[in-house]
C-alpha cells in the first residue's frame, strides 16, 4: 500500500512571485519550517521544526533537490524519522507551477507513504499541506510584497 498526497490551489499571483516563496529559502522557512534549501540540483538540505516524538519524529527532515525548472516545477526528497540516523518516511514532493490568466496554478504531489507505518503521518501531512501549511503560504504572499528576482 502507497498513498500519495496530491493538491491544487489557484493563487492570483504570476508563478514568477510564487516561485520565490519555493525556492528562497528565508521566504519558505516563513511558511514552511527553517531550512538551508538552495534551488540547485543535487544539493542536500534539512527543514527543522519542534520533534514529535509520539510519532515517531525528530523534527528533522533530510532533503535532496532533484530537479528545478524556474517558474515550472521543483521537485526534492523528503526523509524523516525518529532520530539517531533512522528513516522511516522515504518520500518525494514536486511543486508544479502553471500560469493561468487570473495568476498560478499550484500542484503539490508528495509522493511515497509506503506501508502502514506511514499511514499516520500521511494522514496528518494529507491535513497539514491542504489547510494549515497552504494558508501560511497564501497569508504571507498576500501581506508581504517581494521583487521576484
Amino acid at each position: 500500500m502507497e498513498k500519495s498526497i496530491v493538491h491544487k490551489w489557484s493563487l492570483p499571483h504570476p508563478p514568477e512571485q510564487v516561485w520565490e516563496y519555493l525556492t528562497r529559502a528565508d521566504l519558505l522557512g516563513k511558511w514552511l519550517m527553517e531550512n538551508d534549501f538552495k534551488p540547485v540540483t543535487g544539493h542536500k538540505f534539512r527543514f527543522t521544526t519542534k520533534p514529535k516524538f509520539n510519532f515517531g519524529f525528530d523534527g528533522i527532515v533530510y532533503c535532496e533537490v532533484t530537479q528545478v525548472k524556474p517558474y515550472t516545477k521543483l521537485s526534492y526528497t523528503w526523509c524523516g524519522g525518529p532520530g539517531n540516523g533512522q528513516i522511516n518516511l522515504n518520500s518525494v514532493v514536486t511543486w508544479t507551477l502553471t500560469p493561468t490568466s487570473g495568476g498560478t496554478e499550484l500542484l503539490l504531489e508528495h509522493t511515497g507513504f509506503k506501508g502502514f507505518k506511514n499511514y499516520f503521518g500521511y494522514l496528518a501531512m494529507n491535513a497539514g499541506w491542504k489547510t494549515k501549511i497552504f494558508n501560511r503560504l497564501l497569508s504571507l504572499m498576500t501581506s508581504n510584497k517581494i521583487n521576484a528576482a
